[in-house]
């Protein structure tokens, strides 16, 4: 039985307490919050700090759900505490730090997981076994559309661009993009175009990879999570995430199931596992400095270099 204890008990954090309930293989043994209304709720030890959680010992690993803007700080601990951590996309809001987490991980010979609940989707999974076998695909489309002030509950760091890490590029784009390279195997952008909210906050983006295209959308009227494959004979396939999941955020339930089925299997492995957690924030890092390169062009009228061009790749 492995021993899990859980920092952060925001809007996300009930997916993976519900998955942990339901395991055969964690236990849940301590939580970790800023609220103590939320800490009076749990039935197991409570912390205000996470430290002092590691520190009382007891655990197996750790599951990070807390604001993107502290992933990286909480993960350096739990893996210096020599613990494998599960942590919500993405793993850091800076490459900097993305790249220290995964040298620290392969150190102290733990896993590093990184939490992409999409690619257990049932209907993704479908997709892939259906087009198993048959024709290579000759491109792809994910798309990932919401609006996210419908789905943060009382989390409204996301709608902090410096705690968040940007907006939808930083946060939903991870999901995308390893729904890209779920079917594609490799990431390489070629292209991005950005739409900020004048508080700075990207709602709206188009990624363009080798082989396949992100659409984001964080004021989109509804929500679409989908994926369409065209394969080389013109064959067009597609799945709809949410198809067979018509309550709000019901897909997630089976999702976080499978995901924390992958982490034990993640456990095992220790510091041999990999995931696309890195390969995801080099991409979304590009993209910002695609946008912020093309600013500046435009700053002084310097057109010398199109949005083609090489792209981050993992």
């Amino acid at each position: 039985m492995i021993r899990v204890g859980v920092v952060g008990l925001g809007v996300i954090s009930r997916f993976y307490l519900s998955a942990v309930e339901r395991s055969a293989a964690f236990r849940l043994a301590a939580v970790c919050d800023l609220d103590p209304a939320e800490l009076s709720r749990s039935a197991v030890p409570g912390y205000r700090d996470h430290r002092e959680m590691l520190a009382a010992g007891g655990l197996d690993a750790v599951i990070v759900t807390a604001p993107n803007d502290v992933h990286a700080a909480v993960c350096r601990d739990v893996l210096d505490a020599g613990l494998p951590v599960c942590v919500e996309k993405p793993i850091a809001t800076s490459l900097v730090d993305g790249e220290d987490l995964v040298a620290r991980a392969a150190r102290r010979n733990v896993a590093l997981f990184t939490a992409f609940h999409r690619r257990y989707n049932s209907n993704v999974r479908a997709l892939r076994e259906r087009i198993a076998g048959g024709p290579p695909i000759d491109s792809l489309t994910v798309r990932y559309l919401e609006r996210i002030e419908e789905h943060v509950g009382g989390d409204r760091w996301y709608l902090d661009a410096t705690r968040c890490g940007g907006g939808c590029v930083a946060d939903n784009g991870p999901n995308a993009l390893d729904l890209v390279q779920f079917f594609l195997s490799t990431l390489t952008l070629r292209d991005v175009r950005i739409s900020r909210d004048p508080d700075g906050i990207d709602r709206q983006a188009t990624l363009v990879l080798d082989g396949a295209v992100v659409e984001l959308d964080w004021s989109f009227p509804g929500e679409v999570k989908d994926v369409e494959v065209r394969l080389a004979d013109g064959t067009v396939r597609y799945a709809d995430l949410l198809d067979g999941y018509p309550g709000f955020k019901e897909s997630l339930w089976h999702e976080y199931d499978g995901l924390l089925n992958e982490f034990e299997e993640a456990v095992r492995k220790g510091g041999s596992w990999q995931d696309n957690g890195l390969a995801a924030l080099s991409i979304v890092n590009d993209c910002y400095r695609r946008e912020h390169d093309a600013g500046r062009r435009a700053e002084t009228g310097d057109h010398r270099h199109g949005g083609e061009g090489a792209g981050a790749s993992a």
